[in-house]
């Protein structure tokens, strides 16, 4: 009898013997931590590091979706998303990019300027087209050849 984590059986066959008790382990993709460099690109040197900001799915006008902080410590150098599973894990796959709402500060030169997180956006990545038969692209182009 294949048990989860939570102690109850699976109905899936295990391999039957006398002094092993076989584990399911049920995922869990919340929280998720992510590295700075990696979520913030161009703008991790200059950002400050941040106690908690809300992250919204496509706009900051709609209800946050969790938030982000830096629970690992300023020496894990990693954002830590408290998202649903589903969204974690659509994060960890790659199915959202970034964008954010920043403060800057009032430095004279723009590239010395720190940069204070307000909130994360995430943007849904656009679904790809699949590509089409190769015979039906070869009458194009030589449809158009014709013209």
């Amino acid at each position: 009898v294949c048990i989860s984590t939570s102690g109850m059986p699976y109905a899936a066959k295990a391999r039957r013997h006398p002094f092993i008790l076989f584990f399911v382990i049920d995922m869990k993709y919340s929280p998720l931590s992510i590295s700075r460099r990696h979520v913030l690109g161009d703008l991790y040197a200059r950002c400050e590091h941040l106690e908690s900001v809300p992250v919204y799915l496509v706009d900051v006008a709609t209800e946050p979706i969790g938030h982000c902080d830096e629970s690992l410590g300023i020496y894990a150098d990693a954002f830590c998303f408290h998202l649903s599973d589903d969204d974690c894990k659509k994060l960890s796959t790659g199915n959202f990019t970034f964008s954010f709402d920043y403060e800057a500060s009032t430095a004279a030169d723009a590239r010395c300027r720190q940069v204070t997180l307000r909130s994360i956006i995430l943007n849904p990545r656009n679904a790809y087209e699949k590509p089409g038969p190769k015979s039906s692209q070869s009458v194009a182009v030589a449809e158009e050849a014709k013209v």
